[in-house]
């Protein structure tokens, strides 16, 4: 089982009424393209956070600036779980976007590390569109992988989340289907959760979560929680297949 996060906040087309809410984050930035990690790893204030654990792995690929709190979930999913953690963080007021087929290997020691480490692999991503913010969308190679992850979050969303699964309702840059996204990086690839703003924002704060000392949104808690239940679930689909063997 492999479970994958991406950068830009990229629309998707998922059907929902529209329900009203505001992120008004004054100072995001434009986002901006880089073309290979040596250049974003370069970048002052930009930071890899990495701890080896167990062969279970989650990481957030472009966490800080650019996709809000998507460090956040991966680094608490991975404590909690005594997992492994690979991490890039920008700072405030940098967004640079490098796609995830570009994280490529030897030119991160930890990055390679953490890949040579785990077998399990979830990544943590963020998008976002003026029109839906309310689809968590449930990608990666690892289609049963990503059934048993889809299932344990609605059973603890609030019914204004749509938990998609299906890929074929998914824009294909939010699928996290390539074979060169870190994601899938490992037999039988990863699984990857791409977070809508609403989840990651604060509402009565007015602010991301867990921002400049802005308390956790109630709702990235429950779907930590459903991660991480996802994660311990002895059933989970690459247990079975390895007590099967």
């Amino acid at each position: 089982m492999g479970v994958g996060s991406r950068g830009n906040e990229r629309p998707v087309s998922v059907n929902r009424p529209i329900r009203s809410t505001t992120v008004d984050d004054r100072t995001p930035g434009r986002v901006e393209p880089i073309e290979n990690l040596t250049d974003l790893l370069a970048l002052p204030g930009v930071v890899e956070e990495f701890h080896l654990r167990s062969t279970t792995g989650v990481c957030a690929l472009h966490g800080g600036g650019l996709e809000r709190a998507t460090e956040v979930v991966a680094r608490e999913v991975a404590n909690r779980i005594d997992g492994s953690l690979y991490a890039v963080v920008q700072p405030d007021g940098c967004r640079h976007h490098l796609p995830s087929t570009r994280f490529v290997p030897g030119v991160s020691s930890s990055l390679d590390a953490f890949l040579g480490r785990v077998d399990t692999v979830l990544s943590i991503h963020g998008y976002g569109r003026h029109d839906d913010f309310w689809a968590v969308l449930v990608g990666g190679a690892d289609r049963t992988a990503a059934h048993h992850v889809a299932g344990h979050l609605r059973g603890v969303l609030p019914e204004e989340y749509r938990v998609v699964d299906d890929v074929e309702a998914m824009p294909r840059s939010l699928r996290g289907l390539h074979p060169d996204n870190p994601v899938n990086r490992v037999d039988g690839g990863g699984v990857q959760v791409e977070l809508p703003p609403s989840i990651r924002w604060n509402r009565d704060h007015r602010d991301w979560s867990d921002r400049d000392g802005t308390p956790r949104a109630e709702h990235l808690d429950l779907l930590i929680d459903g991660l991480v239940a996802a994660l311990e679930d002895p059933d989970r689909p690459d247990r079975t297949i390895g007590q099967a063997r």
